[in-house]
């Protein structure tokens, strides 16, 4: 409240300055407060996450933790919560001619599924981890981890459910955790299953995938369609926002190092047949021309190399049956699986 002096001023009443005076006080209290808070332990599982822009009320529902598979105090908090990085639901796609903005050698995740073909490009991916689609009438999910390199495509269908899938935010042995819409539980992408929730313990369907460059995708699929940057989403998709990572030997999150053949951020490339885990030095694969290697893993002869065709490695049985493989930092295929096999020269 103010009054007019004299000369038609306006000057504050003692009651307003008093105000101002206490405002000023419960601001500078709040400061010391803040200074002095300690910070949040960077482990600490945000489990009822606080809503991001135009968060659905999915976004803000705690995750179901019943039947939680894995150790609770190893799950890391990545920072930008639950949807902080939005999965693609309905995405759009577009023609190899009508595809301008990828550059020749930007990677991608190619799915082939009975006459139809699509390419999700990391430069997409990157910022949104997962992609819900549909493949010649197979729901899947494409999702990638930049943090462990690993693309992989799941099938959706688990247990006579078809599910959908979210970012959750959250990292487990630095790799991305994600969760289904429909029942709120976790996944976990490396372990390939469902690590608590109603549906806990049960396992994806991991698909084949062809990890490759554009150059050599448009080729060998020029009728295929490919992602575009129509997301819906305000993202710079011109830029990767991991650069400089896969150059820094350390993790940014703990990871157990049990194997040590290999430095952390070794590419390799990693199978599992009948529960059996092996690991190749992606080296083995030039794609100047290295030559396919021979193997046996869990009981099942296995030839491995470069697919002359989409420029990908791809690894088929002797009975010429097509087995996923998975492009892979050392730290965090030896992470989760400590007995994997590592093929040497």
């Amino acid at each position: 409240m103010t009054h007019a002096s004299g000369d038609g001023a306006l000057q504050p009443t003692v009651k307003s300055r008093r105000r101002l005076l206490l405002l000023l006080a419960v601001l500078v209290l709040l400061g010391v407060v803040l200074i002095l808070m300690p910070p949040m332990p960077s482990n600490t599982v945000p489990f009822a996450l606080s809503p991001v822009q135009g968060a659905s009320a999915a976004s803000t529902k705690p995750f179901d933790m019943q039947g939680l598979t894995i150790p609770k105090d190893e799950i890391y908090n990545g920072g930008p919560g639950k949807d902080g990085i939005p999965a693609l639901m309905k995405p759009e796609f577009a023609t190899v001619m009508n595809t301008t903005y990828l550059r020749p050698d930007d990677e991608l995740i190619g799915v082939v599924i009975g006459d139809e073909a699509r390419a999700y490009p990391l430069r997409v991916l990157v910022w949104h981890e997962i992609v819900n689609d549909t493949v010649g009438g197979v729901p899947i999910a494409v999702t990638y981890c930049p943090l462990c390199g690993t693309a992989m495509v799941f099938d959706r269908r688990v247990n006579d459910q078809v599910l959908t899938f979210g970012v959750s935010g959250l990292l487990y042995q630095s790799d991305v955790l994600f969760y289904d819409h429909q029942q709120n539980g976790l996944w976990s992408q490396l372990e390939l299953a469902a690590v608590s929730g109603p549906l806990a313990g049960a396992a994806l369907t991991w698909l084949p995938s062809k990890r490759t460059r554009w150059s050599h995708w448009r080729k060998a699929y020029p009728e295929s369609q490919v992602l575009t940057k129509k997301t819906g989403y305000a993202r710079d998709y011109d830029e990767m926002p991991y650069g400089g990572y896969e150059e820094d030997p350390k993790t940014i999150f703990p990871v157990p190092n049990k194997r040590t053949e290999l430095s952390t951020k070794t590419w390799v490339v990693g199978l599992l047949v009948n529960g059996a885990a092996q690991a190749y030095p992606k080296t083995f694969f030039n794609e100047a021309g290295g030559q396919p290697i021979e193997d046996t893993i869990g009981g099942v002869s296995v030839r491995i190399g470069r697919d002359e065709v989409s420029g990908a490695i791809r690894a088929t049985t002797a009975g010429g049956e097509v087995l996923p493989v998975v492009e892979v930092y050392w730290f965090a295929w030896q992470a989760f699986y400590p007995n994997t096999g590592l093929h040497s020269e």
